[in-house]
């Protein structure tokens, strides 16, 4: 066999060395082989590479520890599912059977809601567009709405008239918790006094009723105490509004933005260093509303909760292509999977394993996708042992996202499968082929093929 030379290369090595931040470099890239007690090449075998693989025991085990970290510190907690998050049927339906309401921001989050039979009393509708039809169909369907500027307003009044009822709603506010960025674009402002001018407004129309308030504060939060002076304020802004319109608040939906044990990009401690426990979380919220509730009201406390429960539930498995050495020496891998299926990778690092040991000494490494696109980077400073192609990355901790933010650009999305509590692997989403780009498309008749032929013959023939 012929050995195909290659230029050597001359690079510092990090190599098992220490560091300041998260302790020693591991001298050899974690081994992976199963994922959720599966054969990594079992399930290659069977489905194919690149693959999402789903835990159904994660995905129930996560949301049950974020559940009752709040339910046992306050005795009427709601948690609403964010579609937004990751709304493919199988992982949308686990968490409805767990108790989950469902969290929508479009119409067609509303839609996939309704076809899994969600009834309207368990919806929660945010987000900037709502439109008419569905916010219509929504106050029909007895759906908590959560108001987010003065034009839903005008619509809901709207609808009001044509139904002839006065509609309970809720106010989305933005508030400053002392973290940035602030979360400034939705809602309405509450220290402005924007919120307050809102709720005169609305009672001024005589149309609607406010019942609730909602507040979302950010994404992947590391500060706990951050929600409880989220909490503050949004109970005293109720008790402001009770006393100028009589109006009792009967829900206080804190949003979501709790972070996964993931890790963004440019923090260098491990997430088990970095993030607080959800128990932290917890703590910080339901302090704020035992110390600033009147007693004898406890007003339902709703936690949307995201990527927190999804994220560690999903891995992506994805395979060597192409080996390569860059102009300044760097060693590099071409996968299977790029920023197509990772989207955040933009902003997160994953966790990286491979599905086999591979002996020599780890260097720094950058893992690329299969996009012709220089953006398309998994990661751009891994270590990594020399890899031959048909090596195998499992990446973990993405389950938040990638499936709602992949793109059906250059590459067919793969299939998506669950592995259940018994054991058993179940095609979830089916991988994509021709027919799924061209199914809406139309070629009108003056371009099909040989069109063009025909019609220079014809002119010939003149």
């Amino acid at each position: 066999m012929q050995i195909q030379y290659q230029k050597p290369a001359i690079q510092k090595l990090h190599s098992g060395l220490m560091n300041k931040f998260a302790g020693a470099i591991p001298p050899q890239r974690r081994v992976k082989t199963a994922v959720a007690g599966i054969s990594v090449d079992d399930l290659v075998t069977q489905f194919g590479s690149p693959l999402f693989v789903y835990s159904e025991r994660t995905l129930r085990r996560q949301f049950r520890t974020i559940r009752n970290a709040f339910a046992t510190r306050y005795p009427d907690v709601t948690f609403g599912w964010s579609y937004k998050t990751n709304y493919l049927k199988a992982i949308c339906a686990i968490l409805h059977q767990e108790g989950a309401m469902a969290e929508l921001v479009s119409k067609m989050e509303y839609d996939k809601a309704k076809a899994l039979g969600i009834p309207g009393n368990q919806i929660i509708f945010n987000g900037p567009h709502k439109p008419f039809e569905t916010l219509e169909a929504a106050v029909k369907d007895s759906v908590i709405i959560n108001i987010d500027h003065l034009d839903e307003i005008e619509d809901l009044e709207a609808i009001s008239t044509r139904l002839g009822q006065v509609i309970s709603v809720g106010l989305r506010l933005n508030l400053d918790v002392g973290i940035q960025p602030r979360w400034s674009r939705f809602g309405f402002n509450l220290e402005s006094g924007q919120a307050m001018d809102v709720i005169r407004r609305i009672q001024n129309g005589g149309k609607l009723r406010v019942r609730g308030l909602h507040s979302h504060i950010g994404t992947f939060i590391t500060e706990p105490a951050a929600y409880g002076r989220q909490v503050e304020k949004m109970v005293k802004f109720g008790y402001e509004i009770e006393a100028a319109c009589g109006w009792r608040m009967e829900y206080i939906d804190i949003g979501g933005g709790l972070p996964s044990r993931s890790r963004l990009k440019g923090s260098y401690h491990a997430a088990e260093v970095l993030l607080p426990h959800i128990d932290e979380y917890a703590e910080a919220v339901c302090d704020a509303l035992w110390a600033n509730l009147k007693p004898g009201l406890t007003p339902k406390l709703i936690v949307e909760s995201g990527r927190a429960v999804v994220d560690e539930a999903g891995t992506l498995i994805t395979t060597v292509c192409g080996t390569k050495r860059l102009p300044d020496g760097t060693r590099a891998y071409v996968v299977d999977a790029g920023v197509n299926l990772l989207f955040t990778s933009f902003w997160y690092r994953f966790d990286i394993a491979l599905d086999r040991h591979v002996a020599g000494v780890c260097e720094p490494s950058v893992i690329y996708g299969p996009m012709c696109m220089n953006i398309d980077v998994v990661d751009e400073a891994i270590s990594l042992p020399p890899l031959s192609r048909g090596t195998r990355f499992v990446i973990s901790t993405v389950g938040a996202y990638n499936n709602t933010q992949w793109l059906q650009f250059i590459e067919y999305r793969p299939n998506v499968v669950l592995v259940t509590e018994a054991g058993n692997v179940e095609l979830i989403r089916a991988a994509e082929d021709l027919s799924d780009l061209e199914r809406r498309e139309y070629l009108p008749p003056f371009l099909a093929p040989n069109a063009g032929l025909q019609s220079f013959s014809s002119t010939q023939g003149d």
